[in-house]
């Protein structure tokens, strides 16, 4: 990273470019689509979002772009690079309505496309799952390309730290990269485990509405920790054994 950028600012790139490269490790990128944004931290409206062409596995910490929550560029290293729209529209949604949100996570697994085509969404069929148990939906209003859907996608999305979009994919949005990287870990292996658990055929149980309950408030941050924190340096000394580079 050769361009001087605030402490602040240079962490959260070399985070967001960590997360970038972690998500096709896992299975939950797809090729040149899809996007990961976090907020400059002691900013209200300055985002940093991928260049629109490059893989994830590509992403480094001063590739990122710099934008505002009004779409304009404030630093973009490319000249032959842009933003993608559908992303744009997503994302700064989320963060213009959710100051409480530094980092959202939007995907389109195979997965989670399939859940998302669910009539039921997202059952507590596992305890990862039950993580989840109160999950926003977002009904589908084809490619995310207009300004005014984002009035109802932040109202859909609420409080909630994690959305399905109905026949489109999975969104999660949490106070940290960290914490956000692991929301959606664990959102997109519950939806593996519901589409296997479905294509096996045999007959499901469901647990208790007052074991989900329990659960689902076990995995609040404010109830044991807030998960990701503690397994983050973990997944940067997992990246650095497959794909390092990304803070460069």
């Amino acid at each position: 990273m050769t361009q001087t950028y605030s402490d602040a600012e240079r962490q959260t790139r070399i985070d967001l470019a960590a997360c970038y490269r972690l998500m096709p490790l896992f299975g939950m990128s797809d090729l040149i689509y899809n996007h990961i944004t976090a907020r400059i931290p002691g900013t209200d409206d300055e985002i940093l979002i991928n260049p629109y062409g490059y893989m994830y596995e590509e992403i480094t910490a001063s590739s990122l772009i710099k934008i505002n929550i009004q779409g304009e560029i404030l630093d973009n290293p490319h000249t032959d690079h842009g933003l993608n729209q559908a992303g744009y529209v997503i994302h700064s949604a989320v963060h213009g309505a959710r100051h409480d949100v530094g980092c959202v996570i939007h995907t389109h697994s195979r997965a989670g496309m399939a859940v998302s085509c669910m009539k039921d969404g997202l059952l507590p069929l596992t305890q990862t799952a039950m993580r989840f148990k109160d999950i926003a939906y977002h009904d589908y209003e084809s490619v995310a390309i207009d300004l005014d859907e984002r009035a109802r996608l932040v109202a859909d999305l609420g409080s909630q730290d994690a959305m399905i979009l109905r026949n489109h994919g999975l969104l999660v949005a949490s106070a940290s990269i960290a914490e956000a990287f692991n929301a959606m870990y664990w959102l997109e292996m519950a939806c593996r485990a519901q589409v296997d658990a479905m294509c096996s055929g045999a007959a499901l149980t469901m647990p208790p509405q007052a074991v989900i309950d329990r659960t689902h408030h076990l995995y609040q941050p404010s109830v044991r920790r807030p998960f990701g924190l503690m397994e983050w340096p973990a997944m940067l000394r997992y990246l650095d054994r497959r794909n390092p580079g990304y803070q460069d």
